[in-house]
C-alpha cells in the first residue's frame, strides 16, 4: 500500500511519521496486502473560534482495487486522532468485505435453487 502523508498548519516530525505509518500498515492487512492500494492521510491542526485549545484533524481517504473509503475525525489529541480513524477505517473495510461476502452467497443460493428447479422437471 502506498501512504502519502500530508500535513496542514502542523509540521511532520519522523515520529508521528513513523506513528502513522504503523497504524496504515495494520489497515494494509485486511485489504489483502494490496500493492496497489492508494492510502491519502492528512492531518491538520484546526481552530475554530468556538472551540479552546487545539484541536487536530486526522482524514484518512484509501482507494484500492474495489473500494472506496473514508474518514475524518477531529479530536483533541493528534494521536487520539489518528486511532480513532483508523478503527473507523477497520470498521468501514469489514463492513464492505461482509456485504461482498454476503452477495457471493445469496447469488450462489440463487443458482442452486435454479439448479434444483432445472433438476425436478
Amino acid at each position: 500500500m502506498n501512504i502519502k502523508i500530508k500535513t496542514t498548519t502542523l509540521s511532520l516530525t519522523p515520529v508521528i511519521s513513523e506513528y502513522i505509518e504503523k497504524k496504515m500498515l495494520s489497515i494494509a492487512k485486511l485489504l489483502d496486502n494490496d500493492s496497489t492500494a492508494k492510502c491519502d492521510v492528512e492531518i491538520a491542526k484546526i481552530s475554530n473560534h468556538h472551540n479552546k485549545g487545539d484541536i487536530f484533524k486526522a482524514e484518512v481517504h484509501i482507494v484500492a482495487k474495489d473500494k472506496n473509503i473514508y474518514a475524518s475525525v477531529e479530536k483533541e489529541d493528534l494521536y487520539i486522532a489518528i486511532d480513532l480513524v483508523r478503527d473507523d477505517m477497520i470498521r468501514e473495510i469489514k463492513n464492505s468485505n461482509e456485504k461482498h461476502r454476503s452477495l457471493i452467497r445469496r447469488g450462489g443460493a440463487k443458482i442452486k435453487n435454479l439448479i434444483k428447479g432445472l433438476g425436478r422437471k
